[in-house]
């Protein structure tokens, strides 16, 4: 089940997915001010940390070592496999690449992607047209690439936690709510009562489930 090579210290591994990611999210979000630098920033830090615990040195594992070792004493914590802790903490006993967690983590980083994507077209279009983003996913959300990006992370959670990304998540949750409401407040100021209609009518983060879908039209 687990690796019997050592699988840390793959420091060429911790570049490369780290700007095979950074890259792949940038492709989609595409970021054009300094408040999506800020927030695509802020991503690209959690990656880089992820990755860097996942090939390079597992600190989670070194500072649970000796818990981990005393509560589960037939795990080699610091075999590859085990870095997937839920899979292990949960007792699955198969390959963790295809456990439970795992495959709900592509669940989510696969939603947060398309959901990263799927914004930006419309929101591209109407800031060149200069006017709001009310089309397409933005007419079901208001922020639909901070949602991306959160869920993006959440599925790195489930697949591979670590006491730094799990320290950072809440820490860039609230970071994206300040980013969503500061950019609600300049839009409010830019567009009037165009915008606070809009606001009245979409939700911000989570899609309302009625069939009644509000005719956000700026």
């Amino acid at each position: 089940m687990h690796d019997s090579i050592p699988a840390y210290g793959l420091w060429s591994l911790v570049v490369l997915n780290s700007i095979v990611f950074i890259f792949f999210a940038f492709s989609f979000f595409k970021p054009a001010t300094p408040r999506d630098w800020r927030s695509f920033g802020a991503f690209s830090a959690f990656i880089i940390a992820l990755f860097t615990e996942m090939y390079g040195f597992p600190l989670t594992i070194y500072l649970l070592s000796g818990w981990l070792q005393s509560r589960y004493p037939g795990v080699d914590w610091f075999s590859h496999d085990a870095g997937h802790l839920l899979e292990e903490l949960f007792g699955w006993r198969a390959n963790p690449h295809f456990g439970p967690f795992h495959i709900l983590s592509f669940v989510f980083i696969g939603g947060g992607f398309i959901l990263i994507s799927a914004g930006w077209k419309p929101l591209y279009q109407a800031q060149r047209q200069h006017k709001l983003a009310t089309t397409g996913i933005y007419a079901r959300i208001r922020h639909p690439q901070y949602v991306g990006f959160v869920l993006v992370m959440f599925g790195f959670l489930l697949q591979w936690p670590t006491l730094l990304t799990l320290a950072m998540f809440p820490v860039l949750v609230f970071m994206y709510w300040r980013l969503s409401k500061h950019e609600e407040r300049e839009s409010v100021a830019e567009f009037g009562d165009a915008y606070a209609r809009y606001m009245r009518e979409v939700p911000a983060f989570i899609p309302r489930l009625s069939a009644q879908r509000a005719d956000a039209r700026g």
